[in-house]
């Protein structure tokens, strides 16, 4: 009896003692989340309130003296977090993020040392996607400086809308909505991290992907889960291969990844299609929304792409870049490609008499194309034949 009565305490004692483990952890856990929302909405308050006696007083200089001074006593009083510097940080938190109730909600998975990393930002919109996308996926604080760095925001599809779509789009998130595509998506992605040499093939492309797996689901982001490679597809007597497939939880669908060394043509829309169509038939699951594609190429033309109209079908295509060119000119490139589609999708917006659907501007340039060449086959044929 003794011999089997001591394995069995000491299983009973294991079990007990990792079930403690869990409380003790859950505990501590909620002890730090509970402190850094309660810093974080501290840090606020002091902020809005020193903002008021400034704006009180309607003077720069006097905002400059009552932050020195005050500084100086809560130093003496409660430590170096209240430093001259850090006040000031304090002020502008309250100034870029007025709104209370929304402070409040983010306070929660997002922490002070977060919100030091977007403070800088300029852009009020790119301010609040990386704060909400910082509660939303639960970035670490060097996730987000990532982030940044790569300029996330820009290379985002969400950021070539007009500016309410994008308030919209965030407010929607922060209402506790569904991810939706166009703040998954991202246009360039950033492939340097797979070490490609100048010369590379479509296949060493696709195994560097795979080998370096973990860093391009970094890249894709939060959500994706790798489901296959050169996934077989049998149409009537042929068989196609699907380079990558991928599934996203926060968007319910299949992603179909394309890889393209060169740049976009038209007919990868109709290799993509039938793929997608493939995949909803037989691969679609019950609750899932149809599948997307991605198409990844060297370069694209943005007009060919818009007069495709590929969101119609639930493609899109974006640019890789297996070397990054000087940070400088990839932002300047960035933002303007930004500034572009806004001024498009405004204009498109302000004349919508004037809008002619993208299949028919297709087809008129087709057919303008086709008038160009019998015209110009008409006139050789009336020229004089060159002597020999």
């Amino acid at each position: 009896m003794p011999i089997t009565r001591k394995p069995t305490l000491r299983r009973q004692a294991d079990a007990l003692l990792i079930e403690l483990r869990s409380l003790i952890e859950s505990a501590r856990q909620h002890v730090a989340l509970t402190a850094n929302a309660t810093q974080t909405m501290l840090y606020w308050h002091i902020g809005r309130r020193v903002q008021r006696e400034v704006l009180k007083n309607n003077r720069a200089e006097y905002g400059e003296q009552i932050v020195s001074t005050l500084s100086t006593q809560l130093v003496a009083e409660y430590g170096k977090a209240f430093g001259a510097r850090s006040v000031r940080r304090m002020v502008q938190f309250a100034e870029v993020f007025p709104d209370e109730k929304i402070v409040t909600e983010l306070s929660r998975e997002v922490s002070w040392s977060h919100f030091i990393e977007i403070l800088p930002l300029k852009q009020p919109l790119e301010r609040e996607f990386y704060a909400e996308l910082c509660r939303v996926e639960r970035w670490s604080v060097r996730t987000l400086r990532e982030r940044i760095s790569s300029q996330l925001y820009v290379r985002t599809a969400i950021a070539k809308k007009p500016e309410t779509t994008v308030n919209a789009e965030i407010s929607h998130l922060r209402a506790g909505g569904q991810m939706t595509a166009d703040l998954v998506f991202r246009d360039p992605y950033m492939l340097d991290f797979l070490g490609l040499p100048h010369d590379y093939s479509e296949r060493d492309l696709e195994d560097a992907i795979l080998r370096e797996m973990e860093r391009f689901l970094l890249e894709l982001g939060v959500g994706f889960t790798f489901v296959a490679r050169q996934k077989r597809i049998s149409v009537g007597a042929d068989d196609f291969y699907l380079d990558l497939l991928f599934y996203h939880r926060h968007l319910k669908r299949l992603v179909a990844i394309e890889l393209k060394l060169e740049k976009f043509q038209p007919a990868h829309k109709g290799q993509m299609e039938l793929y997608l169509r493939w995949l909803d038939k037989h691969e679609r699951a019950a609750g899932e929304d149809p599948p997307i594609g991605l198409i990844l190429c060297a370069a694209r033309d943005s007009e060919q792409v818009e007069l495709l109209d590929l969101g119609a079908v639930n493609i899109r295509v974006a640019e890789y870049l297996a070397h990054i060119p000087d940070v400088k000119i990839l932002q300047k490139q960035l933002h303007r490609a930004v500034e572009i589609a806004r001024r498009r999708a405004a204009s498109a917006a302000s004349s919508p008499s004037s809008v002619v659907s993208s299949t028919e501007r297709l087809r008129i340039r087709t057919r303008s194309g086709q008038k160009k060449t019998r015209s110009c086959r008409q006139y050789s044929q009336r020229l004089p034949s060159s002597p020999v």
